[in-house]
């Protein structure tokens, strides 16, 4: 313990009415690969924005290098040589990919040429397989390409500590292999590398000891081949396993009816994205039609167009038999059309109202009271709480704000809200992006549900995991365009993510 280069102690932090870490002890070596584990609410984002400044405990103490330090800022944490990629990203907007890196290296002291340091990000992109183009803007970029330009901005900082959480999470099979090469490159170097993610498979492939966190406590600290999978899950949970998802459910026939057809679609794309060129597909109803490909290739365009997000230049799309081409958004969520979005926060609630008022906010008209002028409260309450008790769903209290809940919960007000209406078709932007391992199986069987109840579902994802386990036909995108539809029961991933990058499978 006391030759560890970072040691926390007995760290504690608590806010009101939630003891989020509650006597923590983590240690990390020179050159160790540490994941940190833990559900939703479980503490050890607290505790990683503890260590990197953006939070300060209520008591405990951190050592590097046997020396106390006291960090009170993200400067503070930089200048101990700390770096994070955090889950929800630290990126200026209105910034270009060129200028938010610049400013992450500037404040270790360097000044390089704006030109320069674009040469410098292309060359970084290429090695790491991390594709950005510098002068976009970050607003402009998807959720997908948004990590990259964080995880380019820590490469660049020469920070001895490296934070990662869930920087895997949207890349393809080739580049997790790239990023797992990365981070044992680094920790060869002696770096300490911090490994936060949700994915079991990945921590017993990459990390060299695992934490585990419940409630704000460490479960267990443990190395790599003294546990397995299921011990991992138990200590995560407090159950002796997490169940997977019944197979009947998986082998429930798809219908020959048709809820969704493009006929050679072409939409424009943002800046740097393919945009749609000729797309044409069926989809089924009671299928669950998967689409992959990296972010920037057409497939976030895909579900806006069917949502009436961004205009059709040319083609058709038909929804149940009903040209809805260029149709208001409006008009086909009335469809019943229910939408996931990936970002829940940003466009799925309202922040500043209260769970209960998010629950009803596509359906105010219909839940009027009195005359049609007042909403019916009372009613509304019931019927929300028996939604909660049919889904099987834990939500916060229901007159809480919002904008004070967990991305993770946020989520589950959006689930609840869109699935309850028992849409023709359902399409889901990364649905389980930042959820926890029991979440996101409850997110799962909630898709299954709906599907068996005669929902289509056009699951947009960057989790192959997650297409390969729910998906009855997975369709690739690239540049653009389908690169192919394959049947995730007799395809391989890493032959998806060939079709992903350009490539031809066998």
């Amino acid at each position: 313990m006391n030759t560890a280069y970072l040691r926390l102690e007995n760290i504690t932090k608590s806010f009101p009415g939630v003891l989020a870490n509650s006597g923590i002890n983590l240690s990390v070596e020179k050159g160790e690969i540490h994941a940190l584990l833990g559900e939703n609410g479980a503490g050890k984002s607290t505790l990683m924005k503890i260590l990197y400044g953006y939070y300060q405990q209520d008591s405990g103490s951190i050592y590097i290098e046997g020396n106390l330090v006291d960090i009170r800022t993200p400067t503070d944490a930089m200048r101990c040589g700390i770096g994070m990629v955090f889950q929800n990203f630290m990126l200026i907007p209105a910034f270009s990919v060129i200028e938010n890196i610049a400013l992450a290296v500037q404040k270790q002291g360097q000044m390089i040429q704006s030109q320069e340091l674009a040469d410098r990000i292309r060359d970084t992109a290429a090695c790491y397989n991390l594709s950005v183009e510098p002068e976009a803007k970050v607003w402009e970029l998807s959720i997908g390409e948004q990590q990259r330009v964080e995880i380019l901005r820590l490469l660049f900082t020469g920070s001895r500590i490296l934070i990662f959480d869930e920087p895997t999470s949207v890349l393809t099979p080739q580049e997790v292999e790239g990023f797992f090469e990365i981070a044992r490159k680094l920790s060869s170097d002696g770096y300490c590398i911090l490994f936060i993610t949700h994915k079991l498979r990945e921590v017993m492939a990459l990390a060299d000891r695992i934490t585990v966190l419940r409630k704000g406590t460490v479960v267990n600290t443990a190395l790599r081949q003294d546990v397995t999978e299921s011990d991992l899950a138990y200590m995560l949970v407090g159950k002796p396993t997490i169940e997977s998802i019944e197979s009947d459910q998986l082998q429930e026939p798809v219908s020959q009816d048709v809820t969704l057809e493009f006929h050679d679609v072409f939409a424009s794309g943002e800046r740097g994205r393919s945009g749609l060129q000729g797309v044409s597909f069926t989809l089924q109803e009671r299928e669950i039609l998967g689409v992959a490909g990296v972010a920037g290739n057409g497939q976030t365009e895909l579900g806006e167009v069917v949502l009436g997000l961004r205009p059709c230049s040319q083609g058709r799309i038909v929804l149940h038999g009903q040209d809805l081409t260029n149709r208001s958004t409006a008009k086909i969520l009335e469809a019943p059309v229910a939408y996931i979005p990936e970002d829940p926060l940003q466009t799925g609630v309202a922040p500043g109202l209260s769970v209960l008022e998010n629950m009803v906010l596509h359906k105010r008209d219909s839940q009027r009271g009195w005359r049609g002028l007042v909403m019916d409260w009372k009613e509304i309450r019931a019927k929300i709480e028996l939604n909660v008790e049919r889904f099987g769903l834990t939500l916060p209290n229901l007159d809480r704000p919002v904008i004070t809940l967990s991305g993770g919960n946020i989520q589950r007000v959006v689930f609840v809200r869109e699935l309850a209406c028992q849409p023709r078709l359902t399409v889901a932007f990364h649905p389980t992006f930042g959820l926890d391992i029991a979440a996101t199986k409850l997110a799962h069987e909630l898709f299954l549900t709906s599907r068996s109840q005669g929902s289509a579902l056009l699951l947009i994802s960057e989790d192959l995991d997650e297409l390969f386990a729910l998906s009855d036909r997975i369709m690739v995108m690239h540049a653009g365009s389908v690169a192919g539809i394959v049947n995730p029961k007799t395809t391989q991933p890493f032959e998806v993510g060939l079709l992903m990058t350009g490539g031809a499978t066998t």
